[in-house]
């Protein structure tokens, strides 16, 4: 298994479009959790994602219970993205078969989900500031854990 970037039913279809873009870039899986609050074929999402949708590797599961079987089947480590968290993500120690979850944009995730992950990690911001955009945060974490497990070193 390689690292991915799980998205736990996600609300807007133009942040989803373009976290499988990344995905797609970054060789990485893009892993669903559905409901998600539009429908997967969506015009905005094909607009956002562009011509890589073709190349983005994209996992849907029917729901959080499907999710979390594939996931322990496989032994991953779940790392949650999270306003709640007190560990800053860049000092997470990322593992090449993590899974990076990101809540919904409404409502982040419940508390069952965050009970169930192995490291909850959050993006310190300025006092006040509630949270950033989430293909925005996808992008932060995953680019400090791919710099971790592959660029470390790179010119």
């Amino acid at each position: 298994m390689r690292l991915s970037i799980a998205l736990y039913q996600p609300d807007i279809a133009g942040n989803a479009g373009t976290i499988l873009r990344l995905g797609a870039c970054l060789g990485l899986d893009v892993e669903i959790i559905e409901p998600a609050g539009f429908d997967l074929s969506d015009r905005a999402l094909k607009r956002a994602g562009m011509d890589y949708l073709a190349m983005a590797r994209l996992i849907r599961h029917v729901d959080f219970s499907a999710f979390e079987t594939v996931r322990r089947t496989a032994d991953r480590r779940l790392v949650l993205l999270t306003t709640k968290a007190d560990t800053a993500y860049c000092d997470v120690a990322f593992r090449p078969d993590d899974v990076l979850l990101f809540g919904r944009e409404s409502a982040g995730v419940p508390d069952m989900v965050h009970d169930l992950a192995d490291i909850r990690a959050t993006i310190p911001m300025e006092a006040g500031a509630r949270s950033l955009n989430l293909a925005v945060s996808a992008a932060m974490v995953t680019g400090e854990a791919l710099r971790q497990l592959r660029w470390k070193g790179t010119p």
